[in-house]
């Protein structure tokens, strides 16, 4: 058995079934391996769509997701997609191969400084120099993996690492430095609070029945961030809504006048949080993202383990305020979110997988989640082409239907993976809302610059045709009747439906 065998037979006794990438060269030892293996290989078109189809498999099950490439050409395009679950904190493991030892530093054919490139843009980027060292990082990678998942982690391996037959293997023994030394402080300040406010990310959906429980026992609201929607049904009347940028006036308020607030696994980011209070208890696993005056580093399930709350009556003060976003033309002839309030209408209870644009925004405000991981989508680096393939990868861990919301420009950042999607004869419904255009970027130099319209129009293909040539369902619609004509339907996928629009202004916060 040499390195790529027991990397593969680590893989099944840790349960990792699914892995997305393309062979090459430098990594065809693992390849081999995975051949005589049971780890299912998913090969997908691009090595961007790989890391993304694995973000999708792990946001949508909190497993790890695994993306597999060869050197350079493979691993490099793999970059905008491993930094885009990083700035998301999902949970990927990136398995790169390399040229031999003895050509690092050099000019040699597709060798590049593939470790210096992804330490920047992971939790860990690491580059053993042996078989022993290769099992060692993988072990270990594996059990941060599942046990703190801040990020992907990254792996490069050399060809003739991959082939050694003499290495030892590891039975490693973790101890967890969680330093919960805040937690006095933090119960003085609950103790002393009548106005608590919980801020949700996704972090905590592994807890998310216990905070519900707690939320309704002491009739405290809650908020959540993007990806968290959902971690308590948003019809609860506790939970207010997004926090942050797109807060409604509930929240706002209740951010405004809690005397206590507590994030539980978030980032507080600019768009989270409109400034770090006093009184913002932070509790996280990763210390570099903790901020203000109780910081709390560790497990959220911990963290409630240790403090004690008390019921509060302040939820009736903050439901006076409007919940609404007061969206216009949700029901006009062709415009965007009216298109994309039937769809979501229709798929309440599947999984949506947005991509980047002016309908992500609507997709996020639109869509009412019910429980955790219902919404998919790139928040903090937000790529285009991330939707096709995140849903393929959401397709393959749960094995439900996925439905896509596209826009037209973000859609062909990825088109490709159309065949890996007719290849694997999944139920992914993908919608392209088509106003032949990049429209927020069309937005944003219309509104703060002097420019009009300039270098966003599309000359588009026809959606319905390309898709066709992969072997594709595929329909147009071009009006508010037919489209709803067609949602009356029992749709399965693979199935591409085309919606033509209108251009559309976004909403902006105030």
């Amino acid at each position: 058995m040499n390195v790529a065998d027991k990397i593969v037979r680590i893989l099944e006794e840790e349960d990792i079934s699914d892995v997305f990438g393309i062979p090459g060269e430098q990594i065809m030892p693992l390849y081999e391996a995975l051949s005589k293996g049971n780890v299912r290989h998913v090969l997908t078109r691009h090595e961007q769509a790989a890391a993304h189809a694995a973000d999708g498999y792990a946001r949508s099950t909190g497993k790890i997701g695994v993306c597999i490439t060869t050197a350079s050409p493979g691993a490099l395009n793999t970059v905008m997609a491993v930094a885009t679950a990083y700035m998301d904190s999902i949970p990927l493991l990136i398995l790169t191969g390399d040229n031999e030892l003895k050509y690092r530093g050099t000019n040699h054919f597709q060798t590049t400084p593939q470790f210096e490139i992804f330490k920047n843009i992971t939790q860990a980027s690491y580059n053993p120099l042996n078989g022993t060292e290769a099992m060692y990082v993988l072990r270990a990678s594996i059990y941060e993996l599942k046990n703190f998942p801040k990020g992907p982690i990254h792996i490069n391996l050399s060809k003739d690492v991959l082939l050694q037959e003499d290495f030892d293997d590891f039975d490693l023994c973790y101890l967890c430095d969680d330093d919960l030394s805040n937690i006095t402080k933090a119960q003085e300040l609950i103790d002393k609070s009548k106005r608590p406010l919980l801020i949700l990310g996704t972090g905590a959906i592994g807890q998310a029945e216990h905070i519900r429980e707690i939320s309704e026992k002491y009739q405290i609201p809650v908020t959540t961030t993007f990806h968290a929607k959902g971690i308590i049904s948003e019809n609860n009347p506790l939970n207010l809504g997004l926090c942050g940028i797109r807060a409604n006036e509930q929240a706002k308020y209740a951010f405004e006048n809690a005397d206590c607030i507590i994030g539980l696994a978030i980032k507080a980011s600019e768009r989270t949080l409109p400034e770090i209070p006093d009184n913002f208890i932070h509790v996280n696993i990763n210390m570099d993202v903790l901020v203000g005056d109780y910081p709390i580093y560790g497990k959220v399930e911990d963290f409630l383990a240790e403090i004690k709350f008390k019921e509060v009556d302040w939820i009736s003060e903050i439901t006076k305020k409007d919940d609404s976003y007061h969206l216009e033309g949700l029901d006009s002839e062709r415009k965007p979110q009216s298109a994309i309030k039937r769809i979501l209408n229709k798929f309440s209870d599947n999984i949506i997988v947005s991509d980047a644009g002016s309908h992500t925004t609507w997709t996020t405000l639109l869509k009412k989640s019910l429980k955790p991981r219902q919404l998919l989508f790139s928040g903090a680096m937000a790529p285009m082409g991330y939707g096709l393939p995140a849903a393929i990868g959401a397709a393959i861990a749960t094995g439900e239907k996925i439905i896509v919301i596209n826009g037209d420009g973000d859609f062909q950042m990825n088109l490709q993976e159309l065949a890996t999607l007719k290849e694997n004869n999944l139920d992914v419904i993908v919608f392209i809302l088509n106003n032949s255009e990049y429209g927020i970027i069309r937005q944003w130099q219309e509104s703060f610059y002097s420019m009009d319209a300039y270098q966003v129009k599309l000359n588009n293909p026809d959606f319905v045709k390309l898709a066709s040539s992969y072997g594709i369902d595929a329909v147009r619609v071009d009006n508010l009747a037919d489209l709803e004509l067609l949602l009356g339907n029992d749709l399965t996928g693979p199935l591409v439906v085309e919606v033509i629009v209108e251009s559309e202004d976004i909403p902006l916060p105030k």
